[in-house]
């Protein structure tokens, strides 16, 4: 099993995060994954870079951990073509090393930037549908026509194809989705935020069901788990540090204006921490997420909403990756010297 670091871009400005993939490296986190929006969650010192640039800027600054989107939307802001060709340029410069982690977009980044209502869900599961298939038949290399309901490609080609192409998850947080994963994609991505009976019962037998549909083997296809861990020894803290994401409970609201999510976060703020596991100790952190990763996950992206995360990252390399490689394998990667 292979441990991430999030880096979110709704809380840090791109250079400064930059600096967190860094250190996050140094660390000895094996990944580095990334948020994609065009507004934030909140207004008042919000970020919101464009992932895809600032993914070039990481490949040629780190050395060796795997660099993922935990997500992107290639659905209706970023075209899929363009998604495609972004993401293998991005292989090519970092060759092994590049996860697309993609979803059916959310309303926060797609509705301000087009100036669209927000669409029903089949709309949305279908652009994604499509999209995948785009991408996918542009990163054969040969000129591609594809005639959608939502999408159109006639006569392109992608000039620059990786030697090993990027690995490719679906983000899933309900059945439709999960089977589309284990039909269509490299893998699975979901969130602790779906809870464990649900993950269990719900989206893992998805995912399995689509890849047995499908004539694929279930045990080729990668499970990677994003966790919201809030962990630091002042348990005051760590509770009052996951405030800033109460807005996590209106994310699905039509909304695009970021000014009004922070308000209802506001509002809500006094229950954000239940999105979160929340600890002071290493042992009762290590009980919190057992029934996730005892569920098979290859790779696992530790989300921490803590305001010094060289803090956190240093903290939980010290306390809790040594114990998590313990029980779930994989050994440590050494931390760079410079």
């Amino acid at each position: 099993m292979l441990f991430g670091y999030k880096a979110a871009s709704e809380q840090f400005a791109p250079v400064e995060l930059l600096d967190l993939a860094l250190s996050a490296e140094h660390f000895g986190f094996d990944s580095v994954f990334v948020s994609d929006h065009f507004h934030p969650f909140w207004h008042h010192d919000g970020h919101a870079m464009f992932t895809l640039s600032w993914l070039g800027a990481a490949g040629q600054r780190t050395r060796s951990v795997i660099l993922g989107t935990s997500v992107l939307a290639p659905t209706f802001r970023l075209n899929p073509a363009v998604v495609a060709q972004a993401a293998a340029t991005l292989a090519c410069l970092t060759p092994g090393r590049l996860i697309l982690g993609i979803g059916s977009g959310e309303p926060i980044n797609e509705m301000p930037a087009l100036g669209i209502d927000w669409p029903p869900f089949a709309t949305r599961f279908g652009r994604l549908v499509e999209a995948v298939e785009v991408i996918q038949l542009l990163w054969s290399g040969e000129f591609v026509d594809f005639e959608g309901e939502y999408f159109r490609v006639h006569g392109a080609r992608l000039y620059d194809i990786p030697a090993i192409r990027p690995q490719f998850l679906v983000a899933a947080s309900g059945e439709s989705a999960a089977e589309l994963a284990g039909r269509s994609a490299d893998g699975l991505l979901c969130t602790s935020g779906a809870g464990v009976e649900r993950i269990r019962d719900v989206l893992l037998p998805a995912f399995e069901r689509g890849a047995v549909r499908a004539g694929r083997r279930v045990r080729s296809l990668l499970k990677v788990l994003e966790v919201k861990v809030a962990f630091d020894p002042d348990r005051a803290r760590a509770v009052e540090e996951t405030s800033i994401w109460a807005a996590l409970d209106h994310l699905h609201s039509p909304v695009g204006d970021p000014r009004e999510l922070e308000r209802r976060g506001l509002e809500t703020s006094h229950s954000a921490a239940r999105r979160w596991l929340v600890s002071d100790r290493p042992e009762e952190h290590l009980a919190q997420l057992t029934p996730f990763l005892d569920l098979g996950f290859d790779h696992v992206i530790l989300h921490s909403p803590s305001r010094d995360q060289k803090r956190f990252q240093e903290l939980y390399a010290r306390e809790m990756l040594p114990l998590l490689r313990a029980r779930w394998g994989a050994p440590a990667r050494l931390a760079t010297t410079d």
